[in-house]
């Protein structure tokens, strides 16, 4: 079959602001095919920075957009989009966002391609790289945002134990702004209120930067309230610091990785970052692929492997796929408190079962149905010209 279009999307609530709230606006991405068989993907990324990589008017032969590459193409196997995918970014090898902005479209050629064959994209993975086939639940926790106070934080913790929630995750907001005192206060009101029995993550948001000594205090303190992990206390290309703040045998287990946009990003801080958990945007780092490469990584490497998503339920499916073969790697980033757009883009968010758990169905593609008349609400068409040339003139939905 041929790829047809290759339709970017932005969506945004009506007001943004800088709270480090991802689900405020969003870039989907949607391929048809002339077999009429479409698919769809959403970017973890600026979307009106990714709409340029997807239409930008070519430079030279290292600066050639997304659509360009991958209009006309054939689409038939799963080698199709390893070799697309080679093909978008060697055209787009000077385009700085390119891995962002082409997730997008990688994860929407999945979906299609698991249509095409009847079979849901983890199936799809494993027949590829002669991995496990069976899927595994996984235990979603919760993912928020700390509150402005530890009141705040205490009520939003109780509120998501009250859910049922057995795992929850705290980050950015006030933490490491105000002094130790208040991250500490943060952090037990995240304990107290998720109760002794639940799983907590501390997100430090990079707050310390290449300060490696301040993030192992913090570790040491914060060890009291038992916490699965430290996240990302340190900026996403300090390598070097967060090896010496391994080297220094932290009391808890260091995350990070989510900041990742190529796979050698995630080698890099895998290998020489020495960390316990890598957090993988497919959102960002290039799609789906990508994502399963580093989750092969991280098996070699004995550390756990873990999604980053903050978005929809459309990302939840594709980081989903990665590693749902996996019967170790046990713990689901679950979107909890996201905006009225991202809680109304699929039609079929996945449901926390009766146990806690959250399962893939085994349907074809991605599992999930955009829900067209949701986004249309959000929707904000784009178009660009330069002198009298229509660069992009979106279709509507």
């Amino acid at each position: 079959m041929k790829i047809v279009s290759v339709d970017p999307f932005y969506l945004r609530m009506p007001e943004i602001t800088s709270a480090a709230d991802g689900t405020q606006d969003t870039l989907l991405v949607r391929i048809q095919t002339d077999e009429g068989i479409e698919g769809w993907g959403e970017c973890d990324a600026s979307p009106l920075v990714s709409i340029a990589v997807y239409c930008c008017p070519m430079s030279h032969g290292n600066i050639i957009n997304i659509r360009t590459s991958l209009i006309g193409e054939t689409l038939d196997s799963p080698e199709d989009i390893l070799r697309l995918s080679a093909k978008v970014l060697r055209n787009g090898l000077d385009i700085q966002q390119i891995h962002h902005a082409y997730s997008g479209a990688e994860i929407a050629l999945w979906d299609i391609m698991g249509k095409k064959l009847e079979k849901p994209i983890y199936s799809l993975l494993a027949e590829m790289t002669d991995t496990p086939q069976k899927s595994h639940p996984k235990l979603p926790y919760a993912s928020v945002l700390f509150g402005d106070t530890p009141e705040d934080t205490y009520q939003i913790a109780n509120g998501l134990q009250e859910k049922g929630y057995q795992a929850a995750k705290f980050g950015w907001g006030p933490m490491g702004k105000h002094g130790e005192e208040n991250d500490i206060a943060l952090v037990r009101a995240a304990r107290e209120g998720m109760g002794s029995d639940n799983q907590i993550m501390i997100d430090a948001g990079v707050v310390w930067g290449t300060d490696y000594e301040t993030a192992f205090d913090r570790a040491a303190v914060f060890s009291e309230f038992s916490p699965t992990w430290l996240e990302e206390p340190l900026a996403p290309d300090a390598v070097d610091a967060y090896r010496s703040l391994k080297s220094k045998n932290p009391t808890l287990s260091i995350a990070a990785g989510e900041g990742s946009s190529t796979y050698r990003m995630a080698e890099d801080i895998i290998v020489n970052g020495d960390i316990d958990y890598v957090q993988i945007d497919a959102g960002r780092i290039g799609g789906i692929y990508h994502s399963f490469q580093v989750r092969l990584l991280a098996e070699q490497n004995s550390i756990q492997y873990v999604n980053h998503t903050f978005k929809s339920h459309l990302s939840l499916a594709a980081a989903l796929h990665v590693f749902a073969t996996n019967p170790d790697f046990n713990l689901l980033e679950y979107p909890a408190a996201g905006s009225e757009l991202s809680d109304c883009i699929v039609k079929n968010p996945f449901q926390i079962d009766s146990d806690g758990l959250v399962r893939l169905k085994d349907k074809p593609g991605l599992g999930v149905e955009v829900d067209i008349e949701g986004i249309k609400l959000y929707y904000k068409p784009v178009r660009i010209h330069v002198d009298s040339e229509t660069i992009l003139d979106q279709p509507s939905l």
